[in-house]
């Protein structure tokens, strides 16, 4: 890992070797360096507000590597994968409701490694962030004695983009994608930063959380993933619930690719439960799914209605788990890749 001003970019894992990513070997910028302040239960310390500094190198194309970026949450874990010719363009994966805050379970979970290995695109997965549906809240959640306001919108919108330039990552030619939470996050984010994003993917998201009953299956859901309270987040029926809704802000996605799916909820080719534990999840993954399905059939309505066009794809059978999302992300990753020419 790397935080503040590193003598030079350095490797954590393992990757393919390549000349470094323009400048070569030219001094970018040094800033002030920040504490490095340890995260735990998925939540940064607090530690005070710095201007995030440039790295002093690019790194080399092609490979993977672990980042500390400083933020207003403290300093914040993010995986890359580098595009693997040295582009400039990147897509950004969101974690779901229970984001560990130890890896972002696109790199272990799904093959998203692989599957954009070859592609001329860097994957920027952020660690952390549970229950936060990545944005602004209003306070610390009261209820879990968190110390620190999430702040995850101005992360991903404004320090991780000002960070990751210096490694020659644009900020104003990248997409968004994320499952369940971070489905609907990813529309949040690119329908206010449309002069950074150019394409975004929802994956079994909840798009029409001010429709009855939502926010209080919200409620429950970030109780039992760590103990966080939704009115920390937002109070009820503010501006600031509304700004969250992906049914609300509609209007603001004309213009912008989105590839958009939720299954059935039926059982599929990845529900195979061997023990009463197993079914016990597979019964709750089909419940989660078939809410995201209800939403997203009506966020779909909700788009034709406006007349804005999107792709999407209502599989007959799955269940909200990550097999179906990496297949998902797959089916996507067309339209990721035109949108910020990334092959």
């Amino acid at each position: 890992m790397r935080f503040g001003r590193a003598a030079a970019p350095r490797r954590i894992t393992s990757g393919r070797r390549g000349e470094p990513r323009g400048w070569r070997n030219r001094i970018l910028a040094v800033g002030a360096a920040a504490l490095a302040l340890p995260i735990a239960a998925g939540v940064a310390a607090p530690t005070a507000a710095v201007a995030a500094p440039a790295p002093v190198l690019r790194a080399p194309a092609g490979g993977n590597e672990d980042l500390m970026v400083p933020s207003a949450m403290g300093p914040i874990k993010v995986q890359v994968q580098w595009a693997a010719r040295g582009g400039s363009a990147a897509l950004y994966l969101l974690d779901g409701l229970r984001a560990r805050d130890d890896r972002n379970a696109w790199s272990f979970e799904t093959n998203a490694l692989e599957q954009f290995k070859n592609d001329n695109i860097t994957l920027v997965m952020p660690v952390g962030g549970q229950s936060s549906f990545y944005t602004d809240w209003v306070a610390p959640s009261n209820t879990n004695g968190q110390k620190t306001t999430y702040k995850w919108e101005t992360f991903l919108t404004r320090e991780l983009p000002n960070f990751l330039e210096g490694y020659g990552v644009s900020k104003t030619n990248n997409a968004v994608a994320g499952l369940s939470m971070g489905g609907s996050a990813a529309l949040a984010l690119a329908a206010y930063h449309r002069d950074q994003f150019k394409q975004a993917s929802s994956f079994s998201g909840y798009l029409n959380i001010s429709a009855p009953g939502m926010r209080e299956a919200i409620r429950i859901a970030m109780l039992d993933a760590g103990r966080y309270n939704v009115d920390s987040m937002a109070a009820p029926w503010s501006p600031q619930w509304l700004r969250m809704d992906p049914f609300v802000f509609a209007p603001q996605l004309k213009g912008l690719p989105m590839y958009i799916s939720a299954a059935s909820g039926l059982p599929g080719q990845f529900d195979r439960p061997a023990s009463a534990v197993g079914a016990f999840n597979t019964g709750n993954a089909m419940a989660l799914e078939a809410l995201s399905l209800v939403n997203t059939r009506a966020f779909q309505v909700r788009l034709n209605s406006l007349g804005i066009p999107a792709f999407f794809d209502f599989p007959a059978a799955g269940t909200h788990s990550w097999k179906y999302w990496e297949g998902q992300l797959f089916n996507a990753r067309k339209g990721i890749l035109d949108a910020t020419g990334g092959w």
